[in-house]
């Protein structure tokens, strides 16, 4: 597939009973502000002050206050995408423990929806014969995919990992903390991330656009995309956030009640 130009963005709408601050995390990751060709710059009707920040992984944040009443924000972008699909790299080997870079040691330890530490011996059952690096991650990727039913009507905000493989069902957070935990649990450094996935390549009718959550994994020193949602290869992919798990990056954290009235996602090929 060529190289070509993504619009993406969002709208979310909240109706709210008192001024409520606000972290906000939708802005496309900083390793693809080169590729911006129009940058997403959030917008908030009515408007209100907003200060920029990088978390402690790095992503793009925004804090504010959000105004009583009806409350929406957004961002909408343009991309420049090379056309190519999330890559492969079945060679990939497999680290030891002990010559991992520190920096992705966070990343093999149990946190809020990925208790490793819980779901280690049922990895452990699952997959010590499969072969190390790319495809005993593969097996973890076939093994959740095949074994969990998506369902929006299935989301819960405070499944874990545990929880997923207990009850068989989940949206694509859940598929990805679960196999987050398996890797994690066979000494497999694994980290969640959020953003948007096109429908470029897929066959239609095309399911409502929702934010995505997937997985990068380390091998042969670098991180690779799995995606044990969908478990293909998906072109048009733009990421927003990286975390131990949804915990670390939440696309909105309101201090105070707030209701979600209207959320509308996209990311499809932009005109010329």
């Amino acid at each position: 597939m060529s190289a070509m130009r993504l619009r993406f963005g969002c709208s979310l709408t909240y109706e709210l009973i008192q001024p409520t601050p606000m972290i906000i995390l939708l802005n496309a990751h900083y390793s693809r502000a080169s590729d911006l060709e129009r940058p997403d710059t959030i917008v908030c009707n009515p408007s209100t002050h907003i200060e920029n920040y990088r978390d402690i992984f790095g992503n793009w944040c925004a804090r504010l206050v959000a105004p009583t009443g009806r409350f929406t924000i957004g961002a909408e972008g343009v991309i420049r995408d090379p056309g190519l699909s999330d890559p492969v790299g079945s060679s990939a080997t497999q680290h030891r423990v002990q010559e991992l870079p520190a920096d992705t040691l966070t990343y093999l330890l149990p946190s809020r929806y990925c208790e490793n530490d819980v779901l280690s011996s049922h990895a452990w059952d699952l997959f010590a014969a499969a072969p190390l690096g790319w495809a005993r991650v593969q097996a973890v990727c076939d093994y959740v995919h095949k074994n969990v039913a998506f369902g929006y009507e299935h989301a819960r905000a405070t499944r874990t990992a545990s929880e997923t493989l207990a009850e068989r069902r989940g949206v694509c957070r859940d598929f990805a903390h679960l196999a987050i935990a398996l890797c994690r649990a066979l000494n497999i450094p694994a980290r969640y991330c959020t953003g948007y996935v096109s429908d470029i390549g897929q066959p239609s009718p095309y399911p409502p656009m929702d934010f995505a959550a997937w997985m990068e994994v380390y091998l042969g020193g670098r991180w690779w995309v799995f995606d044990p949602r969908n478990n293909d290869r998906r072109f048009g992919r733009v990421l927003v956030a990286r975390g131990r798990d949804a915990a670390d990056v939440p696309l909105t954290h309101g201090f105070g009640p707030h209701t979600l009235t209207d959320f509308r996602v996209w990311i499809d090929v932009a005109d010329s």
